[in-house]
């Protein structure tokens, strides 16, 4: 298989801590906005787990990245942005799971254009809640941007309101035997969860329920833990899982109770991250672990690796595309992609320059 593995590099940066997420900010007039998480176990008698959130203003355009703004936090294992209004609050607003067991939420603030023409991005912290003595691993908006849910170390999964900049805890229950590292809403029906763990199984709830109903759980398709779930924001019948057996699988759940594994292709490496493109259809971004980045054009109900990515020397764990759009001879095209890599703290902002969007 040939690969169309030509990119132009826009900038990197070397973090604070040990990169493992990133994400772009969907909402319009911030898409250059790019805010990158870390998480650092220090070793010795109290063990302590370090992270920060640090925020990039990008130029695709102008292969420009500029640092505007690093918060200190608890080690975060995810960050996500909202993608909805939120009433009373007027800013974007990032989400963060810790290793503390909290959730924090912050929003977006600008302020003036400083002498060197970088804008004044930064975080404010509007509210928190101690959700658990387990880590939170992962975490996900509903589309409303009035709830979150939330997946924890023990094998427990709760759901977060957020209503007047205050949190509160709908429900929780115990979902899984072991780690929860993946949760999602179904965007198309948000009474829907999908949850995803080191115990192998791939799992959907109805939260209306209290506790949640199982509407299904799958136990026999992943040979290892799953690291990443991804409902299509275009076909309201297909759900994309990553897992640590390489796998990045297509689900086709028009019988949400009989959901049916309809491909799968080997990826090379745990898939930690997968990225549906923010408008073209069937173009997937995937974070590989040991074996860095890959663009997966699925078609027809087969998928094909049509770009890979490999500037990255430790594992790849963060990986976004940038919202907006550019024109390159009368074609619309993608701005950037933004990726980043564990121990060796490692940022990277590209630009895929291949045919990958057509």
């Amino acid at each position: 298989m040939s690969l169309n593995s030509i990119y132009m590099d826009v900038g990197h940066s070397y973090l604070e801590g040990n990169a493992d997420a990133v994400e772009f900010c969907p909402h319009d007039s911030f898409h250059n906005v790019l805010a990158a998480s870390t998480y650092t176990l220090q070793e010795g008698d109290q063990p302590s787990r370090a992270g920060s959130i640090s925020l990039f203003d990008v130029d695709a355009d102008a292969c420009r990245l500029n640092l505007t703004h690093r918060l200190e936090t608890a080690g975060i294992f995810d960050i996500k942005w909202n993608s909805g209004f939120v009433q009373n609050v007027g800013h974007p607003l990032l989400a963060q799971a810790d290793a503390d067991g909290y959730v924090r939420i912050h929003s977006l603030q600008s302020s003036d254009l400083d002498e060197s023409d970088v804008c004044g991005n930064y975080l404010k912290v509007v509210c928190g809640k101690h959700i658990s003595s387990s880590m939170c691993l992962c975490i996900d908006w509903n589309p409303s941007s009035t709830s979150m849910t939330v997946g924890l170390s023990d094998g427990s999964v709760s759901i977060i309101s957020m209503q007047e900049s205050q949190l509160s805890i709908l429900q929780d229950w115990k979902a899984h035997e072991f780690e929860v590292w993946a949760t999602s809403f179904d965007v198309h029906q948000p009474q829907l969860i999908y949850t995803g763990s080191d115990d192998c199984k791939f799992s959907c709830w109805d939260w209306r329920d209290d506790p949640s109903n199982s509407v299904f759980q799958n136990a026999k398709v992943h040979k290892m833990g799953i690291c990443s779930i991804a409902k299509s924001p275009n076909d309201p019948n297909i759900v994309l899982t990553g897992s640590y057996d390489e796998h990045l699988r297509i689900w086709d759940v028009r019988s949400i109770s009989y959901p049916i594994s309809e491909t799968s292709i080997c990826l090379g490496g745990g898939v930690w991250r997968v990225k549906h493109h923010p408008f073209i259809p069937g173009l997937i971004l995937t974070a590989c672990m040991h074996n860095g980045f890959a663009v997966v054009k699925i078609k027809d109900g087969q998928a094909e690796v049509i770009e890979t990515y490999k500037k990255h020397d430790s594992l790849a764990y963060g990986a976004d595309w940038q919202r907006g759009v550019s024109y390159a001879a009368g074609r619309r095209k993608s701005k950037a992609i933004a990726t980043c890599s564990f121990y060796d703290r490692l940022l990277r902002v590209w630009i895929p320059e291949g045919d990958i969007f057509h």
